[in-house]
């Protein structure tokens, strides 16, 4: 819900996850997990954006999470998260991304967050590395001693050199609608150690997509 004081933001950025399911996750297809649960490390890396005056370029939210069945049609139980912010933001800075992740400054992520409901576990500002090659062969995040993933754009023996897989309009799209289409990758590393959040595997799926967000919301 939007706060009355929630000011005008804007956000461009790219998002990833790295998640439980097999390639590709069938959440990004607005069906259920591979295996009935989905656990994961989302990332939301801001290329360039604002809230009010305050410029949030450069930062990063980690997010870790866990449910059992289908988010997108409300199907799903066992909501939980814990939250990351880039230690870097001055204190506007960790307001301003709190006051949007948090869903307080409306747009999509206050609509994403009401539809998944979390019970949050445990927020935390820490280093975060995160690193996108242009070209989108591989993306990163690394945050020391709590969570890690490397993962590697998918490819197969007919796929064009250089070229990426690619999906359009996801009817689960956890960026929200009207997004560029998702990059799918394989995840080389992902783990995590951190607020009961625990795993240690390689080989399932992630998607990476652009996203464009701004708030508040109409009245």
């Amino acid at each position: 819900m939007t706060t009355p004081t929630a000011l005008s933001w804007h956000l461009d950025g790219v998002w990833f996850d790295a998640c439980k399911c097999a390639i590709p996750c069938p959440c990004a297809f607005a069906q259920p997990p591979t295996y009935g649960d989905c656990s994961g490390i989302l990332v939301w890396h801001v290329r360039t954006g604002t809230y009010g005056e305050t410029g949030l370029n450069g930062l990063s939210v980690v997010m870790l999470t866990s449910f059992v069945g289908n988010v997108w049609d409300g199907d799903h139980t066992d909501p939980y998260a814990a939250v990351f912010i880039d230690e870097r933001a001055d204190e506007d800075q960790r307001q301003a991304l709190r006051t949007i992740f948090g869903g307080e400054a409306g747009g999509w992520p206050a609509r994403f967050g009401a539809m998944f409901r979390p019970e949050i576990l445990g927020m935390e500002f820490a280093p975060i590395e995160a690193s996108f090659e242009e070209n989108f062969a591989r993306w990163n995040v690394r945050i020391p001693g709590k969570a890690e993933a490397a993962v590697e754009a998918l490819t197969g023996p007919t796929t064009s050199e250089g070229s990426r897989v690619e999906v359009h309009n996801l009817p689960g799209a956890e960026v929200g609608p009207g997004q560029p289409p998702a990059v799918w990758g394989r995840a080389v590393t992902d783990r995590t150690d951190a607020f009961g959040f625990r795993w240690d595997r390689s080989g399932y799926s992630s998607k990476l997509i652009p996203f464009e967000w701004s708030g508040p919301d109409a009245p």
